[in-house]
């Protein structure tokens, strides 16, 4: 049985430029093969955090006393119109012919949450391995493959990911709903979006009570 490598891109653009690289050439439906690889891809998020409902029935009606909502363990939904992705994602890393995979989505934070995130919800265990490029020149492509880091050595980055979208979550889930609760309208809150409005209101008011000196 010849042994393939997984390599799972961000988008479908860059995975075509890997595959090309790589020599993967035969299309497949939605995934290119070849020379001993596999190339597929997500649409950026295949899943994201559950909304509050799915920890309880209760929170689908946005109430005060039911504030802070706090999930003690934390769940991902998948996004529907990226359901039928994930499933192939998933039957491609338990293919028994697959003796690893390469997280090569892009070099950053987001690209290993959205990398890690699938790995886990299809309950991969195979060997991970990061492509780690900032090029998409072919050259980068090719040592890029010939320089693989093993998986674990982004682990913090992950751990920040996901830190980073369980805060987004918490300050936007909670805070969403006490202002929309408390002034009997939808106002959304967000950790970043919140602070920049504020800003933006601040240098707005600065402009309208300018006096010429």
């Amino acid at each position: 049985m010849t042994h393939h490598k997984l390599v799972i891109a961000e988008k479908p653009s860059v995975a075509q430029s890997i595959a090309a690289v790589l020599g993967a050439t035969k299309r497949n439906d939605g995934y290119l093969s070849g020379n001993g690889y596999l190339v597929s891809w997500c649409f950026g998020h295949l899943a994201e955090l559950a909304g509050a409902d799915v920890y309880d029935e209760k929170y689908a009606k946005w109430r005060y006393d039911d504030l802070p909502i706090l999930p003690a363990s934390w769940h991902f939904t998948l996004k529907a119109d990226k359901a039928k992705q994930f499933e192939l994602l998933r039957d491609l890393m338990r293919r028994e012919d697959v003796s690893e995979v390469v997280n090569a989505c892009d070099a950053g934070r987001e690209g290993e949450l959205i990398f890690r995130t699938v790995y886990y919800l299809a309950g991969c265990t195979k060997t991970m391995k990061r492509l780690w490029i900032s090029s998409m020149e072919d050259e980068a492509i090719k040592k890029g493959f010939a320089e693989l880091k093993p998986g674990e050595a982004y682990d913090a980055l992950y751990a920040s990911a996901l830190c980073r979208a369980k805060a987004d979550w918490i300050i936007g889930i909670n805070a969403t709903r006490l202002f929309s609760v408390l002034h009997g309208k939808t106002l959304n809150v967000g950790r970043v979006q919140t602070p920049t409005l504020k800003m933006l209101a601040d240098r707005d008011a600065a402009i309208t009570s300018f006096k010429k000196e």
